[in-house]
């Protein structure tokens, strides 16, 4: 019997989990997370989105994993009664600059077998009566559900199944001892043959601890949101999104129905001053000096100086959000956002200053190290958890 253990209680290791034991039933599985409940970090504080996989790369691991991994997220949502709906939704251009941009992520899109169409003004309007822009490009298979819910249905159906659940377990080492590993948490010693490493804003740290120089550092980019006030929903049918900026990883401050029938707005992406900074207000000096040590965020800086000081003027100004906001849909103000908390994005930045764009996942001996999975992750998880697992030793 082989005993494998998953760090990180997020929707990648809760996923990677169930994977194992739905391939290996009689594994002995065991799932760390130092939190007290699953899903509390970049898994909860989402936006709530089934990605279609518009915007990556064709052939990359993103857009594989995210197209199939939108088909089997809504498998498990109907499977189990979570509430997921398939919106479609719509990327705008607003000024004829942005034109060129719309039409080459169509051409991705299409390269990437996605249902979309590109649509003129009158005809975006059918989809959202607020909305202005000079075209669109309509995504038909962009949803939304409850990330969250779906990270608890996996735990309960994990403890069903036999596997370990131990929250409130912070991993502090790794040791190899000739084929066993043993890792060492706050709660006590877990021998393993095989370790996956899903810990996400912390993934990085955790491979070090386990003797593996990670090829990229963590940063974390806080993405802060509002919601429109409930009188003024009535703005946002869907999702309406920009057009990016493709020398980003982020996305730009978008407008998302949720689940609930709320109206999220948002994030942005500011650099965090800790890897759980939720706030300004959240400093954790270990982690900024981390930052601050690492040559990659310097030339990062350098390179995106004039986007970052954008970003920071947005997050501390409501009438700035509301105003990248009235771009895409004019009617709204800032007297129509409240705050609606934040989330912290683990990206991968490697020492030259490049965003590392695609999925990282390292395999080193009997160990596999997640090392950048933020968005389109979630949506991706169960083929995430799929590759992962085909390639774990046996």
């Amino acid at each position: 019997m082989t005993r494998y253990v998953v760090i990180g209680a997020g929707i990648v290791g809760l996923s990677t989990a169930r994977r194992i034991l739905h391939d290996e039933p009689a594994a002995s599985v065991t799932v760390l997370e130092k939190e007290d409940a699953p899903a509390r970090h970049q898994t909860g504080h989402n936006s709530g989105v089934l990605h279609a996989g518009v915007y990556y790369p064709p052939g990359s691991l993103k857009a594989r994993l995210c197209r199939a991994g939108r088909e089997s997220m809504l498998r498990f949502c109907a499977e189990h009664g979570i509430p997921a709906r398939v919106t479609g939704k719509l990327i705008v251009a607003t000024g004829d600059a942005e034109l060129p941009r719309l039409a080459a992520l169509h051409e991705r899109a299409v390269a990437n077998g996605l249902p979309v169409r590109l649509i003129s003004p009158a005809e975006a309007r059918e989809h959202e009566p607020q909305v202005r822009c000079r075209a669109a490009l309509y995504v038909a298979s962009t949803g939304i559900v409850d990330f969250g819910r779906v990270c608890a249905v996996l735990a309960a159906g994990l403890q069903q199944a036999g596997a370990r659940l131990r929250f409130g377990a912070r991993v502090t080492g790794i040791a190899v001892r000739r084929r066993e590993q043993v890792v060492s948490t706050t709660v006590g010693e877990f021998p393993a043959d095989v370790v996956v490493n899903c810990a996400g804003l912390h993934a990085d740290r955790v491979a070090r601890l386990a003797g593996v120089t990670p090829p990229a550092r963590i940063i974390p980019f806080r993405g802060e949101y509002y919601e429109l006030r409930p009188q003024r929903r009535d703005l946002v049918r869907g999702l309406i999104y920009p057009v990016p900026d493709p020398r980003f990883p982020f996305l730009g401050v978008h407008l998302t129905r949720m689940i609930d029938g709320s109206v999220h707005a948002g994030p942005n992406a500011v650099l965090a001053l800790a890897r759980e900074g939720y706030s300004w207000a959240r400093i954790d000096p270990r982690d900024v000096a981390d930052i601050a040590a690492y040559p990659g965020l310097w030339r990062l800086a350098r390179r995106h100086l004039a986007y970052g000081v954008t970003e920071v003027r947005r997050s501390l100004s409501r009438r700035r959000f509301a105003a990248s906001l009235a771009r895409l849909v004019p009617a709204i103000t800032g007297a129509d956002l409240v705050r609606a908390g934040s989330g912290v994005r683990a990206q991968a930045v490697a020492r030259d200053g490049g965003l590392v764009d695609d999925f990282l996942i390292v395999a080193r001996d009997r160990q596999v190290h997640v090392l950048n999975a933020p968005s389109p992750a979630a949506t991706s998880a169960f083929e995430i958890a799929r590759h992962i697992v085909a390639g774990l030793p046996r």
